[in-house]
């Protein structure tokens, strides 16, 4: 296994908040209700106000590996275990789109059962990792995502048919940039991600987390060869407004899959910032090093029993954490408060309390 010879030590002043982070996260907030109260106002059902349509809900084994070198062997990694795990996968608007509108892909992973000093010491204890496939934000600071998703929150719920028809020629314009050798992540975030299959994407937690001694970024790589040969594969959607859904059940129907997670430490405080969530921290500096094991066999991806009791009764939130691995940086700051306010508004509007699972008592096999 390679290693990283000189991780950075982890210290609460690398977090330096904005004067104003106060009130910008107040305005997020404001945004995401406005998101949630719309789709619940059209739809008569509370919805995540991001991350709102789930493609599969799975169960699946979180083994963590044994003989991790003492850098990694940090947190829930500090000694070998198995536990149980949900995970998540999804694409990232507030409301429930036509798969044609294609846009970037999210998978939660929740590990069950994770003993150690929480965070939120009253819930059951659970490790969440929030993660999406793209190695960096789309925004640098929580007030740039402020204004990104108020721009978003004027456009839930309307003109599915133009979102679809604005998809077509985003998807059309990217691939002319990459064809270049670029990539344009705003195209991508508003309609224009390829058209590819889920179960093929490498999964990025994007933004810094406390990582025992050290910080860290997070990954979710494909491992299995059944999940790798899905890498850029193509999916045809047409006519089929939950086709990436379908897939996944075709998928899970006849084999299983298997994910490593992956840890980036900080080894470089240049290239490496904690504050600006947009920097993809490079892997010349440190590399990815795989501490972890996914595993889901065959099985039912996605049923209404599951979304009663994944989507509805619960959440994702990268506060659901150890304090060993503390969010870090302006973007996870704002994520805690928001995150409880989307939560508690979806349970108010579903007449649905929400809560952590416990090991051995998972709520659907």
């Amino acid at each position: 296994m390679k290693t990283v010879a000189t991780p950075l030590p982890y210290d609460p002043a690398l977090e330096q908040p904005a004067p104003d982070e106060a009130q910008t996260i107040r305005d997020l907030e404001e945004a995401l209700r406005s998101i949630g109260e719309t789709t619940f106002a059209n739809g008569g059902h509370g919805l995540r106000t991001v991350h709102a349509k789930s493609h599969a809900l799975l169960i699946g084994t979180f083994t963590v590996l044994d003989g991790l070198p003492a850098p990694y062997a940090q947190g829930l990694f500090a000694k070998p275990g198995r536990h149980e795990a949900i995970l998540r996968i999804s694409t990232n608007p507030g409301d429930i789109l036509d798969d044609a509108v294609s846009v970037p892909r999210g998978l939660a992973l929740k590990v069950v059962g994770v003993e150690g000093e929480h965070l939120a010491p009253d819930e059951a204890p659970t490790q969440d990792f929030v993660m999406v496939n793209g190695p960096a934000f789309l925004a640098p600071d929580p007030a740039a995502f402020a204004k990104s998703l108020s721009l978003l929150a004027k456009t839930t719920d309307r003109a599915p048919g133009l979102k679809k028809a604005f998809s077509t020629v985003a998807r059309g314009a990217e691939q002319v940039i990459e064809a270049v050798g670029g990539e344009s992540a705003t195209l991508k975030s508003v309609g224009g991600h390829p058209m590819t299959n889920p179960l093929g994407e490498t999964y990025y937690g994007q933004t810094p987390f406390r990582y025992g001694e050290h910080v860290a970024k997070f990954s979710l790589a494909p491992a299995s060869d059944a999940l790798k040969r899905l890498k850029d594969a193509e999916l045809d959607v047409r006519g089929r407004p939950n086709g990436l859904r379908d897939s996944l059940i075709d998928h899970f129907h006849a084999q299983g899959g298997v994910w490593e997670l992956r840890v980036q430490l900080r080894t470089n405080a240049e290239t490496m910032p904690i504050e600006d969530a947009s920097v993809v921290w490079p892997e010349e500096d440190s590399p990815f090093v795989t501490v972890a094991r996914v595993e889901v066999a065959p099985q039912e991806s996605w049923s209404e029993a599951r979304a009663a009791a994944i989507d509805d009764r619960m959440s994702f939130s990268v506060w659901h954490a150890l304090a060993a691995h503390r969010p870090l940086g302006g973007i996870n700051r704002a994520r805690r408060d928001t995150y409880a306010m989307s939560k508690d508004l979806r349970a108010r509007q579903n007449g649905c309390p929400i809560h952590e699972p416990r090991a051995g008592a998972l709520p659907v096999r």
